[in-house]
């Protein structure tokens, strides 16, 4: 038993690299989508409409095979672990655009015109009045999301990430069948999910923290 959980601890690295960079690529290009999202410009906000529906439409694993097969086999060349990465990113991207355009939904309005009223450019009135706030109550559907995408990532076994779930199945193969390792990969999954519910709580609240003074 020991030896079959530190087997799967050797895939712990990976899991982490393809979630992380997924969501740090997510939350960055989330950025550009959801402002041309709320863009009054039709030429902006359509196609980042349409990018948001067919991504969220269609099952990551799909995203993974397009890039890796796809575009890893001709036109880029990429690893396993950067194709994970790419695809789940760009995945991740429409569905943080979608958690940021919540959070302006939710701010109260008139915030924008209160600071153009007082001179300010659209870009210091989203810089320093807007973002922080939509920042602070996004914290927790964001947190949530990257649950979500630290268990999705398991699919990234099906291009050879050789993850938690690539060394659980090898183990389940070579033991005959046996379900013991996947069980223990289950409550390696749970385990690794508590530092970011933990995390999260903390930044929600140092941002009403910094929000009320």
């Amino acid at each position: 038993m020991i030896e079959l959980g530190l087997s799967l601890l050797r895939g712990v690295p990976a899991t982490l690299i393809v979630t992380g960079g997924a969501f740090l690529l997510g939350a960055l290009a989330g950025v550009p989508l959801v402002l041309m999202r709320r863009s009054h410009l039709r030429l902006l906000q359509y196609p980042a409409r349409f990018y948001i529906a067919v991504v969220r439409g269609i099952p990551p694993i799909v995203w993974l095979f397009v890039i890796f097969f796809g575009l890893g086999s001709g036109i880029l060349v990429l690893t396993s672990l950067q194709a994970a990465v790419i695809a789940m990113g760009l995945v991740s991207a429409a569905y943080l655009a979608e958690i940021y355009r919540g959070g302006f939904l939710a701010l109260p309005g008139g915030q924008g015109e209160a600071a153009k009223a007082l001179g300010m450019s659209r870009l210091d009135s989203l810089r320093y009045i807007l973002a922080p706030q939509v920042l602070r109550v996004s914290v927790p559907a964001m947190a949530t999301f990257l649950v979500s995408l630290l268990k999705d990532t398991t699919v990234a076994s099906t291009i050879g990430v050789r993850d938690v779930m690539m060394y659980a199945s090898q183990k389940a193969q070579s033991g005959g069948g046996s379900f013991t390792p996947f069980i223990l990969a289950a409550l390696l999954y749970i385990l690794l999910t508590i530092p970011v519910a933990v995390l999260s709580r903390r930044m929600d609240e140092r941002l009403r923290t910094r929000s009320q003074a």
